[in-house]
């Protein structure tokens, strides 16, 4: 599974509290090797561009050099294992990354921790790290601030696996008893091949801006039924991320 993929997705929200609302909708996702990233054709490179700048750390280092920088300021060292990261390409130069993931594994081929790289539409960007267990579950304090009808409260509980032949990804804010928000990205691994660039990029144009515009209309859907706002708070830059 360390040949570059590309994941049809299904992503979709479901917001619980104070009021109710879902959406869903169509994108698609790279899975590759930091240290293997796609060699697209000429012709292909405006649908399928790579930057390190994308992601955390210093945008003229390397991912996988970045990567090790924060955790190694967690402890944790990798010993030149395999990292894999799940993410949106740039398409015609645009991106965004809603959420970014890394599976680390040591030089022994075990996975030793997720990295979940959030954004939000305010430029800002935060890393979870997470020592899954077997099903590739676990739990976190929220901490970046995401939607302003959400505060930085409560604690997200998510599901990472590796991805596979399917990608099934989950994540759910939990607070004092109640989930007020679950998020899901569901897909299909498909080769990283000419007809498969094309097809993903035909299905959904522009995903990355599509994807941020539409996030976009479901606050402005949630602001014009009076959900109240909320304040965004300062957010501290992490060591090795900004």
């Amino acid at each position: 599974m360390s040949a570059p993929a590309i994941y049809r997705t299904s992503i979709a929200h479901v917001r619980r509290t104070p009021l109710k609302n879902a959406f869903t909708y169509r994108s698609y996702s790279w899975y590759v090797d930091v240290d293997r990233l796609p060699a697209v054709p000429r012709m292909l490179r405006p649908l399928a561009g790579f930057s390190v700048a994308d992601h955390l750390g210093d945008p003229d280092g390397t991912l996988r050099g970045n990567v090790e920088a924060f955790l190694a300021t967690r402890g944790i060292g990798l010993d030149g294992g395999r990292i894999t990261m799940l993410a949106s390409a740039r398409v015609f130069g645009h991106v965004f990354n809603p959420l970014s993931l890394f599976w680390c594994h040591d030089a022994a081929g075990e996975l030793r921790c997720v990295l979940a790289e959030v954004h939000n539409t305010y430029g800002e960007r935060h890393c979870y790290l997470l020592e899954t267990d077997d099903a590739g579950r676990a739990s976190v304090p929220k901490a970046l601030y995401v939607s302003p009808f959400n505060d930085v409260d409560g604690q997200y509980r998510m599901k990472l696996p590796e991805p596979g032949e399917r990608l099934a990804v989950s994540i759910v804010l939990e607070r004092a008893g109640h989930q007020p928000f679950l998020a899901s990205v569901d897909g299909e691994r498909r080769g990283a091949t000419v007809p498969n660039i094309l097809a993903a990029a035909l299905a959904v144009p522009l995903a990355p801006l599509r994807v941020a515009a539409q996030i976009r209309w479901q606050g402005i859907k949630l602001w014009a039924r009076r959900l109240p706002l909320i304040k965004r708070p300062h957010h501290p830059s992490q060591e090795a991320v900004q």
